[in-house]
């Protein structure tokens, strides 16, 4: 029986992917794949006993490990020898990448320096740069069939607003409940744990019976900035029970467990635990988009507002077939208000009607 092969690490995939790029790349363009390589390398170690210190590891990396001529070519000191070794022993199999969490954690690793705070939004996106091209490269070799990291849904918004107040990253569930849910944002932004339902696996649900829409202070009874009221066009009593697909459920059990919820159960809050104001939503929007999109499109009207998330929703189960009936009933519309608001969508469809009423009638000839 023929000896079946040992699994290549990532360690031992990236001093690959660096003896190849290192001999034709610049100074600078050498500096930033030695940092990407060193922070994608520290977040795909296992948890092994001896394990050195973080500003150990990151020296034995950046210093002696991702630099030509490489470890095994020079003489280390004994710490830094010591350190690789443990590195080469920790390193997680390349196949890893193709599980999409751990592609996500990856990524997300990206968005720290390697001394732990926020990295630069360019800064992210050249780290990325360098993880996709080295990706590719073992794609080549016949690593993967395909780039792994291209089915991995990494929210770029999630690092908006700086790293310690952590604003982007608290609003991610907010615009994904608007997207996946098709929530108007005052839905969204009203949303309590004790109305959700968010099992394990498959579809959850969303029991929709409060808004919090931002009015200022001189028109509420309270003096609050934000309205407490129930949903829009219904009687204060009224709910709307609605579907949300796996991935919202996803997302949404992912933001309870990092930030909890506030003292009323509600998942969205700032610092203060006060109610998400819209004009603080809208400013991570503007800057999501102007790190997600190229500036051609920035300048476009795609996406402008968060409103249009839930635009795109609408949209998209129209055009994936649903009954208009079931779309205006999850979305808290009337069906002749959605028909008329999201013509086009319907027009749309009169192609793929048509195509289903010829192939039917081929039956009959």
């Amino acid at each position: 029986m023929e000896e079946k092969k040992s699994a290549l690490t990532w360690y031992s995939f990236a001093l690959k992917y660096l003896s190849m790029k290192w001999p034709h790349a610049a100074p600078n363009t050498r500096d930033g794949i030695n940092e990407s390589l060193t922070s994608v390398t520290t977040a795909l170690l296992d948890d092994r006993p001896g394990r050195p210190s973080d500003e150990l590891l990151r020296r034995a990396l950046r210093n002696w490990a991702f630099v030509l001529p490489g470890p095994d070519d020079r003489e280390l000191p004994t710490e830094i020898g010591n350190a690789l070794h443990w590195v080469a022993k920790a390193s997680r199999p390349l196949s890893d990448l193709a599980d999409p969490l751990i592609g996500r954690a990856v990524l997300d690793s990206l968005k720290l320096k390697l001394d732990g705070t926020a990295a630069a939004a360019e800064t992210v996106r050249r780290k990325r740069r360098t993880l996709v091209n080295a990706v590719h490269y073992a794609v080549d070799l016949g690593e993967f069939p395909e780039n792994p990291l291209a089915a991995v849904r990494w929210q770029t918004v999630s690092y908006v607003g700086g790293y310690r107040r952590a604003r982007g990253r608290r609003l991610v569930g907010l615009f994904a409940s608007m997207y996946f849910g098709g929530f108007r944002p005052a839905e969204a932004v009203g949303l309590a744990e004790p109305d959700l339902s968010l099992p394990d696996s498959g579809w959850g649900s969303a029991l929709l019976h409060r808004t919090r829409p931002s009015v200022g202070k001189q028109w509420t009874d309270t003096g609050e900035s934000h309205d407490d009221r129930g949903l829009k066009n219904r009687p204060t009593e009224d709910v709307r029970r609605v579907p949300i697909p796996p991935q919202l459920v996803a997302v949404l059990r992912e933001h309870i467990e990092t930030f909890g919820t506030a003292e009323d159960g509600r998942l969205f809050f700032s610092e203060n635990g006060g109610v998400v104001s819209s004009s603080t939503y809208y400013r991570a929007w503007q800057e999501a988009r102007e790190l997600a999109l190229p500036p051609a499109v920035v300048a476009s009207p795609l996406a402008r507002r968060p409103y249009d998330l839930r635009h795109s929703a609408l949209s998209t189960w129209l055009n994936a077939g649903v009954d208009a009936t079931e779309v205006a009933e999850r979305a808290g519309n009337s069906v002749e208000v959605l028909l008329s608001r999201y013509a086009k969508c319907l027009d749309g469809r009169q192609e793929v009607a048509n195509r289903r009423i010829e192939d039917l009638l081929r039956e009959y000839e």
